[in-house]
Parts: C-alpha cells; sequence; structure tokens
C-alpha cells in the first residue's frame, strides 16, 4: 500500500498542487449572475390527451458562479423537459423546475421564474356541429333574400373535452348581400372562437343564396301616371 502511495510521488505531487491551484482559482474568481430564458419542453404527451391550459414556453433563470464558467455556456445548452407519460386526465403540478436544468459544476440557480408549472391534461374529443351563415348588407331595391344554406350544413370540431361542452355552433365569415339582385353561391372561410377546440379538417363551406324580386306597395297619396290619348288612326271620324 506504501509502495502504491509514493510510485510517481513526484507527479502525483504536481497533479495534485495543480488541483489545488485551479479551485483557489475558481473559488478566488469574481461571480457573476446572469439572467437567461430558458425553453420548456413537454414530452410524452399520452395518445389521446392533450393539454388544455395555459402553459409557458420558456422559463426566467438565473444563474450564479465565475465568469469563466458562465462565458462558456448559452440559453441553447440547457432547457428544462417535463416528462409526462403515463400521467391522467387532470391538474398536475411540476415543482423544483430547477432540478432539470442540467448545469455544470460550479453554477447554480439564484431565481426560476415560474418556480413551477400547472399543467392540465383533457381527453380529445370530436363532434358535428351546425354551421350558422352571417350575413351583411341588404338587397337592391325591389328584391329580397329567399332562401340561404350551407352546404355542407355541419363541420367537424375537435378538441379538448371539457371546451367541447360548450361548443353549440361555428358561423361563417360575413356574406355581403348589398346591392345583389341575383341568387349566387360562395366558398367561404368558417370562424370558430375556440382555445383548446379546433377545425377537425373542413375549414370552409359553400353558401347558396337565393334572391327574388317583390313588388313594391304603391304609397298612399302617390299620383297614378296619366293615361295617353290614343291616337286617330286614318279613316277614323274626329
Amino acid at each position: 500500500m506504501f509502495k502504491l502511495l509514493t510510485e510517481n510521488w513526484t507527479l502525483k505531487l504536481i497533479s495534485l498542487v495543480f488541483a489545488l491551484v485551479l479551485w483557489m482559482f475558481i473559488m478566488g474568481e469574481r461571480r457573476l449572475e446572469v439572467g437567461y430564458r430558458v425553453p420548456l419542453e413537454l414530452q410524452n404527451i399520452p395518445q389521446g390527451l392533450m393539454i388544455a391550459n395555459e402553459v409557458p414556453s420558456l422559463v426566467d433563470v438565473r444563474i450564479s458562479g465565475p465568469r469563466t464558467l458562465l462565458m462558456k455556456i448559452s440559453p441553447n445548452d440547457f432547457s428544462i423537459t417535463v416528462d409526462l407519460v403515463d400521467l391522467q386526465p387532470g391538474l398536475t403540478t411540476f415543482k423544483r423546475l430547477e432540478e432539470r436544468l442540467n448545469l455544470p459544476s460550479g453554477l447554480r440557480v439564484t431565481r426560476l421564474s415560474p418556480s413551477f408549472i400547472d399543467l392540465k391534461l383533457d381527453r380529445i374529443k370530436a363532434k358535428q356541429v351546425p354551421i350558422k351563415v352571417v350575413l351583411s348588407g341588404e338587397p337592391l331595391q325591389g328584391y329580397q333574400l329567399s332562401s340561404i344554406k350551407a352546404v355542407p350544413a355541419q363541420v367537424a370540431i375537435e378538441g379538448a373535452e371539457s371546451e367541447m361542452k360548450s361548443v353549440r355552433q361555428v358561423t361563417t365569415e360575413a356574406v355581403d348581400l348589398t346591392g345583389v339582385n341575383a341568387g349566387f353561391s360562395l366558398i367561404v372561410p368558417l370562424e370558430h372562437q375556440g382555445t383548446y377546440t379546433y377545425f377537425k379538417n373542413v375549414k370552409t363551406t359553400e353558401v347558396q343564396v337565393e334572391i327574388q324580386a317583390v313588388e313594391l306597395p304603391v304609397q298612399e297619396g302617390a299620383e297614378l301616371p296619366e293615361k295617353q290619348p290614343e291616337k286617330a288612326m286614318e279613316g277614323d271620324t274626329l
């Protein structure tokens, strides 16, 4: 045992002195604190589930350490990863996010915002809802809207089960009838104000409009046009 300790003792002594000098240099070096915006990555979302609440994509992190070490890192060198494998529907809180940072030795986290996240998982559902055609403007005077319909009349909506319960219909972009005097058809985009629900595939519909002429009522007191005298034909007695 003693022989192992004394063997190449010169090299071992030099290594020890070098390590001590390096340690003293690092410990005695001026420490700094630097702020970073670190990406928050969510992994392994269970099949058939989706995130149904606001979750920050970036986390503000302040890291303290020797200047030489801080100069060697950048926000691209690390991230905060949250694994959602095997989670069930509902609200889950992930605390102590700083422990998910793989920082080099000698650096430490002094502040993290947010320091935890609440994550809500919800089941993904789909259903058919009716399309409501939105109109604007009026046809040309003497004409009126006869009929209007959307083809198809329904569309598939998909998304978080909790929000899906309140989805009753979707609407079209406004179809302008200003000054029209004949029927027409038009492909228009659909609109849906959902936060965690969305169109499953189709996002447009065809709106078919029928316009018909109407008889204008004679206003009370209006003078009827005078009857013009018939022209005398040749041979008629004046």
